[in-house]
């Protein structure tokens, strides 16, 4: 009996000291995944703070969401939160919601039965992620956006459509503090297989879906995943529904395949929510110029990331090299802001840091006009061309 006794307090010792472990580890783990590194910065020039304070700046993709609850508090790990929106002069941020993650995601194969990644997360830290399934993590998103807007004064506002654009650019402008937040899904395996779910979705106040992530799924192939198909029969009544509703179309991590069957039948402008391009950093996970050019043609806007598989460095000069490939493929209507910020990415700088970013613009040659573009004004132009009226 005594040794049964030793026995059960050593188990129930080692499960506390266990347990202890895991809730620090998700109580860190934020700072651990969402990394900056920091690079040497241009000098930010009057110009060039005039030039990024009188444009509309947009990112299209920053995964903050996932982690942290609370998007108002100025954060001291990761990279996006209100305080440094407004201090990098952002205008508009497009929040993603990756809702399954494979534990040994690789940029070449992943299975998508792997475990996953974000049910650990959730365990971890503790939060509603652990409990909730691929549809419910993403309504989490929602919830957790909703609840920002909700306490932020009128600093945090929600676009749905083209008149809460409108107002957003009106209250921007008087001021700059006030940022807008779209929602995104990364990966339409967050729909359960099942188109109908788009309507939940779109009522919750999504308005771009990614439609592979890491791994195959029911809808399309990704570009990391097993078989890289193209899109299925579910995956382009998808599409339609989408372009339908006022949706936008992303292309980001879809296979070669996928995005080409993407644009032989969008009649709407299709995005690269954040990603780079082969001619400057050649990998899976990147835009071969074909694709450079039909997104083009469809109307599309690419995103270009910060981070190393995106544009084969961290610092600025990288970000700036894929961007002027793409202007000299296609011209310079067709780029945009990236930044998969907050999205398990190390980066060299966090969004309170972008005018540097305009500086290094500056820096490279690219004219003014150019510049106000590829902060959003090329987005801008692909919203007013998707988002519902009302």
């Amino acid at each position: 009996m005594r040794v049964a006794k030793i026995l059960a307090i050593a188990v129930a010792a080692l499960i506390v000291c266990t347990l202890g472990a895991v809730f620090w580890i998700g109580s860190n783990l934020e700072a651990w995944l969402n990394k900056v590194h920091p690079v040497a910065l241009p000098h930010v020039s009057a110009e060039a703070r005039t030039l990024h304070g009188s444009s509309f700046v947009v990112d299209m993709h920053a995964d903050t969401l996932m982690l942290r609850s609370d998007l108002l508090a100025n954060s001291k790990v990761g990279h996006v939160d209100l305080p440094r929106l407004q201090a990098g002069g952002v205008g508009l941020q497009f929040f993603t919601m990756p809702t399954r993650v494979p534990l040994r995601a690789r940029i070449d194969h992943t299975d998508g039965n792997d475990f996953d990644a974000l049910t650990l997360a959730g365990f971890a830290q503790r939060s509603e992620l652990y409990g909730r399934g691929l549809l419910g993590r993403a309504l989490l998103a929602s919830e957790r956006l909703q609840s920002a807007i909700a306490r932020s004064d009128g600093l945090l506002l929600p676009v749905r459509s083209q008149a809460d654009l409108a107002t957003l650019r009106a209250r921007h402008a008087a001021d700059a503090r006030v940022v807008g937040g779209l929602l995104g899904i990364e990966g339409a395996h967050a729909l359960e297989d099942d188109v109908a779910n788009l309507d939940v979705v779109f009522n919750a106040g999504f308005r771009m879906i990614g439609l592979t992530h890491f791994f195959d799924n029911a809808f399309a192939g990704s570009a990391h995943g097993i078989d890289k198909g193209g899109l299925t029969p579910l995956g382009r009544q998808l599409v339609q529904a989408m372009e339908q509703r006022g949706v936008l179309v992303d292309v980001a991590h879809l296979s070669p395949r996928g995005i080409d069957d993407v644009l032989a039948m969008a009649t709407k402008p299709v995005v690269v929510s954040h990603g780079g391009v082969r001619g400057t950093c050649d990998n899976q996970r990147n835009l071969s110029d074909a694709h450079i050019r039909g997104i083009a043609k469809s109307g599309g806007v690419i995103g270009i990331g910060y981070w190393e598989t995106a544009v084969c460095g961290t610092e600025m000069r990288y970000v700036t090299a894929a961007m002027r490939y793409v202007i000299t493929l296609v011209g310079d209507d067709y780029v945009g802001l990236g930044s998969d910020f907050d999205g398990a990415t190390t980066v060299g700088f966090d969004t309170a840091q972008l005018p540097a970013l305009t500086q290094q613009m500056i820096n490279d040659g690219f004219s003014d006009s150019t510049i106000r573009k590829i902060l959003g004004e090329n987005v801008l132009r692909v919203l007013s061309r998707t988002l519902p009226a009302t």
